[in-house]
């Protein structure tokens, strides 16, 4: 027979407890607002270009739906999203913790959330993205997230696009001076007063049946579509930094 030793300190335990979800409650309403505040302002120092959002808006105005496909590095370009598209896109944010932090700042920033991962609630996040994608008609996802591999395009999107019928659309952000972290996918976030481009790629368009290789090889053209625009907009800033050749300077007397 086993013995069990009994909870010598019940009630200490019970009181630890309770201080921990008064802390995390209180962390819920103050911290969001207080990152919300200084992302706007950190944001306000950035010049923003936008290419190619009038293209993806007109596919909404004729009924059509997309699903912006990004990658985790470059997330941050995310605040500017709602801002560009004049909507509020839906995105997926896990179910945890953190994850409620997150979720408020991100739907103070103007997207509607749909909470859910692949490891927990994953099948019930993709039919509540299902419905998000219905009634915003636009829909935003990390392909490569949340733990990668980086620039590695999961199948959750095709099965998205599938069941939604909507297009899918690189949706890529690069930047002129950005610090680089030492995290699995290189995150990346713009320095300050320096320069964003965002740029809305081609649609692609998905069938609704296909079988395992077509799926797979659906799967591979996309992450290298997206990949392929990604690179597009990092030679933006290549480009600009680039002396002007065939010029003389005269004198002016």
């Amino acid at each position: 027979m086993v013995s069990q030793t009994p909870n010598k300190f019940p009630a200490q335990n019970k009181k630890m407890s309770l201080k921990k979800e008064i802390k995390y409650v209180l962390l819920l309403k103050l911290r969001p607002p207080v990152i919300y505040i200084f992302l706007k302002v950190y944001t306000g120092t950035l010049e923003l270009k936008v290419e190619n959002a009038d293209a993806v808006l007109d596919h909404v105005k004729r009924g059509g739906r997309f699903i912006m496909a990004s990658w985790h590095q470059r997330f941050f370009g995310g605040f500017f999203l709602p801002k560009a598209l004049r909507m509020r896109p839906c995105i997926m944010i896990s179910r945890s913790r953190d994850g409620d932090f997150i979720a408020d700042v991100v739907r103070r920033i103007g997207w509607e959330i749909v909470r859910g991962s692949g490891s927990r609630g994953g099948k019930e996040a993709l039919r509540e993205m299902v419905a998000g994608v219905l009634e915003t008609k636009i829909g935003g996802h990390i392909v490569d997230g949340p733990t990668g591999p980086p620039r590695i395009v999961k199948a959750g999107i095709i099965a998205l696009a599938q069941k939604t019928g909507a297009a899918i659309t690189p949706t890529c952000v690069s930047y002129e001076n950005p610090w680089i972290f030492n995290s699995w996918d290189r995150f990346m976030i713009p320095k300050p007063f320096s320069g964003v481009l965002l740029r809305f790629g081609p649609l692609e368009h998905v069938p609704a049946e296909m079988n395992d290789q077509e799926f797979e090889d659906c799967r591979i053209g996309v992450e290298q579509q997206v990949a392929r625009v990604y690179e597009e907009v990092d030679r933006y800033w290549a480009e600009r930094r680039k002396p002007r050749t065939g010029y003389s300077c005269i004198p002016v007397e």
